[in-house]
């Protein structure tokens, strides 16, 4: 049961904590861009690393290239984010899971791109989840069908909304305000900031694709 954890070269402040990685046996790290710079610093030596490596000053560069034996330099010139990169690469590793960090909290064209990447390769991987996250937000790409959901202290708040297409025959359970086969629509807010009361909910919808994002304060 490999899990994937991809850090990207995002404000630092942003990143989720890597403690609770570290005590994994079979996890692989990918450091892409900056991203590998930001792994080294919490002392962990990625797996491998990837990108053009553009925000990396020549000291740093050296410095990750001494450290780092798996890498893998793209041209700054192409068609894929250094996130894009990694998150193909991470599949290679047929993960059970796979984390993002790195991704949020600076430029919001990299952050809708990371979001626009997890949404394309969930679509393709549906037995894989592929969350993004950071110190106080957890985001993820849902397919129709029911999806249970664990409660999380860290997490209290959870919201769901319509990407692509309307959400159809959404039932709620397990939370302060449950929901039987309604609809979550392109551009509502209705379903924000819910809350998970049991140990265990779910959530369950019959077509469309749903994005749900948990949130602390």
């Amino acid at each position: 049961m490999t899990i994937a954890v991809i850090c990207s070269g995002g404000p630092q402040n942003e990143l989720c904590s890597f403690s609770q990685f570290k005590t994994i046996d079979d996890v692989i790290f990918i450091g892409a861009d900056r991203g590998a710079l930001y792994l080294l610093k919490e002392g962990i030596v990625p797996t491998e690393i990837i990108g053009d490596f553009d925000s990396l000053s020549e000291e740093e560069w050296a410095f990750v290239t001494n450290t780092v034996k798996n890498i893998k330099k793209a041209n700054a010139e192409k068609d894929e984010t250094d996130t894009d990169l990694a998150l193909l690469r991470a599949l290679t590793y047929q993960p059970t899971e796979i984390f993002l960090t790195g991704v949020t909290g600076g430029r919001l064209d990299h952050f809708e791109a990371a979001v626009r990447s997890i949404y394309r390769l969930q679509i393709v991987n549906p037995q894989i989840p592929i969350k993004i996250v950071n110190a106080h937000n957890e985001i993820r790409i849902l397919l129709a069908g029911k999806h249970s959901i664990l409660r999380d202290e860290k997490f209290r708040y959870i919201s769901f909304f319509a990407y692509d297409k309307a959400v159809e025959n959404v039932t709620l359970r397990g939370v302060k305000y449950e929901t039987t086969e309604e609809t979550i629509e392109i551009g509502t807010s209705r379903f924000t900031s819910n809350e998970l009361i049991s140990k265990l909910g779910y959530i369950s919808f019959s077509s469309g694709i749903c994005l749900m994002i948990r949130s602390s304060d």
